[in-house]
């Protein structure tokens, strides 16, 4: 589990397939330099939202395999050598709570659809899949590029405006977001379950 909390930008040091061309395998292995100190093989990283194992540890950087399913669900199938990712370490039970309630799962691929300044924020309008919009709710959490943000408005059906403070851009990578980017959202664990307990009660 994490909280949203971008702990440090990492940069994406490699990437190459897993397994030999025509085998069932055909996931991917990143090597991602991070600040990280004592990280161990077997332990969760959220890299931009998404949950990964890390593989291996080497000084100054680890490795994770990306399989297929997560290929499917998630752009890091797209992503290339030198790419900046968000990064947050699993939440500890004694850690400040101070994002909210993330899975590391990613339920889709948003689309940036504008990018506004407001005074000293950033305001960024994304269309996000149905089923996230469905359990968004105005001043609700959401999960951008695995950054914790409240839901700033819903300009439009299924779209979500988040604002992004001064300190969040210049310590993740949503500062550097353009209109057209793509990116991974996860909706709000509590909103996902409010919904399946409704659906089940019909």
């Amino acid at each position: 589990m994490f909280t949203g909390i971008v702990s440090a930008v990492g940069r994406i040091e490699a990437v190459s397939p897993n397994g030999e061309k025509g085998t069932r395998d055909g996931g991917r292995v990143l090597r991602i330099r991070a600040p990280y100190r004592g990280l161990k093989k077997g332990e969760s990283i959220a890299v931009n939202g998404a949950c990964l194992t890390i593989e291996k540890v080497a000084k100054g950087s680890f490795t994770v395999h990306a399989v297929q399913t997560t290929l499917g669900r998630t752009l890091i199938g797209e992503w290339h050598q030198g790419r900046p990712v968000n990064l947050e370490r699993a939440v500890r039970a004694a850690d400040l709570m101070g994002g909210h309630i993330v899975q590391g799962h990613v339920d889709g691929v948003g689309t940036v659809e504008r990018i506004a300044e407001a005074d000293d924020a950033l305001l960024v309008d994304v269309s996000v899949p149905r089923d996230v919009a469905e359990t968004t709710v105005l001043h609700g959490a959401i999960t951008v590029d695995g950054v914790s943000l409240t839901v700033n408005a819903l300009p439009s059906r299924g779209v979500v405006q988040v604002s992004l403070v001064p300190f969040t851009r210049g310590h993740t990578t949503l500062g550097r977001l353009t209109a057209g980017d793509r990116v991974h959202v996860e909706a709000d664990v509590l909103g996902k379950y409010v919904r399946q307990l409704c659906r089940s009660a019909r």
